[in-house]
């Protein structure tokens, strides 16, 4: 059981009663012919195959160029994970 004032007590009441009177405009809705739905902004899969592309390796090899460190064709970067 809650420890409330008298105070708090009407104070929570009214709150609740607006809330309810508010809650109850939803009935005055005409919903019959709307489809339930499950998300309301109707996203979609948008992702592409997930699968290997060949890339320009005159491209590649300059970008690695202006890597801090690198081997064999790929980025070096710091450990962080043990």
């Amino acid at each position: 059981m809650l420890d409330l004032t008298e105070e708090e007590k009407t104070l929570y009441r009214e709150q609740i009663d607006l809330i309810l009177e508010y809650s109850r405009l939803f009935e005055e809705l005409e919903l019959e012919d709307v489809e339930p739905t499950i998300n309301v902004w109707q996203l979609k899969n948008v992702l592409r195959e997930d699968r290997a592309v060949s890339s320009d390796s005159a491209f590649l090899h300059n970008v690695l160029q202006e890597a801090p460190d690198q081997e064999e064709g790929y980025f070096l970067v710091p450990l962080i994970i043990d």
